[in-house]
């Protein structure tokens, strides 16, 4: 059975059809790119898996459960966590918060436990400051655990939201442009990151992203949207040679 499934999935805005009769199916394990030129509904696909928008019309299924309608925190817990184009951490708390927050979808104490500070609050938080330890480690974030998040250079904030997302434990990943605004080191950087998160904590990603090594470079199979439509999937080496696709979207001068 999928992890995720996508079925006739439209998303209107008035007369804007942003996306139009959209199918996706994502297996656990998969890495899943979606690609489009600006403005073909690649996060507006991202929006509707993640509850932000309630789709017009189709199915939401994870887990054969349909998700449509559901509160983006209720989809976080079911299993759905995701990072922005535009980096969204809290920047006034330290980078140690900033993953606990995520840890508190799953905390074992109670809300009451928390208000009177009961000893299920106290070790309860003790174990989400360890495994938050532990997750900044391996994104070699440990040293800046007490920092503000926003006096991190540009890719550790990058780094940091997707240890936060990980941090809410999902099945299913979604990077909105992860690469966005890094340099060609960093985005190398990134891509073997992207790829030991994948295999080391068994995920499904979805990825959106302009930067093609990145997206060549690791997913297995690409989407490729145009005005709200698939035009295009398959593997990469289809998708480089597709014609719709080099018309739409690549370019003859990026595929070379």
């Amino acid at each position: 059975m999928s992890l995720l499934s996508m079925n006739h999935v439209s998303m209107h805005f008035g007369g804007i059809k942003a996306v139009n009769d959209f199918d996706l199916s994502i297996a656990p394990g998969d890495v899943v790119g979606l690609i489009g030129p600006n403005g073909a509904g690649k996060t507006t696909v991202f929006n509707v898996i993640t509850g932000v928008y309630r789709p017009t019309q189709g199915a939401v299924l994870l887990n054969g459960v349909n998700m449509a309608g559901n509160k983006p925190h209720q989809i976080t817990q079911a299993g759905i966590a995701r990072t922005f184009q535009n980096i969204r951490l809290f920047g006034n708390l330290t980078v140690l918060d900033n993953v606990k927050i995520a840890y508190h979808f799953h905390a074992a104490h109670s809300v009451l436990d928390s208000i009177v500070h009961g000893r299920k609050h106290f070790a309860g938080e003790a174990a989400m400051t360890r495994m938050a330890q532990d997750l900044l480690r391996v994104f070699a974030l440990d040293s800046r655990q007490n920092e503000l998040a926003k006096n991190l250079p540009y890719g550790e904030q990058r780094r940091l939201e997707i240890a936060r997302a990980l941090a809410a434990k999902p099945q299913l990943l979604l990077l909105d442009e992860p690469a966005a605004g890094m340099n060609e080191r960093e985005t190398g950087e990134l891509i073997t990151l992207i790829s030991w998160v994948q295999r080391e904590f068994g995920l499904a990603i979805l990825l959106i992203e302009h930067h093609m090594d990145l997206v060549m470079g690791i997913c297995q199979r690409i989407v490729v949207l145009d005005y709200g439509r698939v035009i295009a999937q398959g593997c990469p080496a289809d998708i480089r040679a597709n014609p719709k696709v080099i018309e739409a979207y690549l370019g003859e001068e990026v595929l070379e």
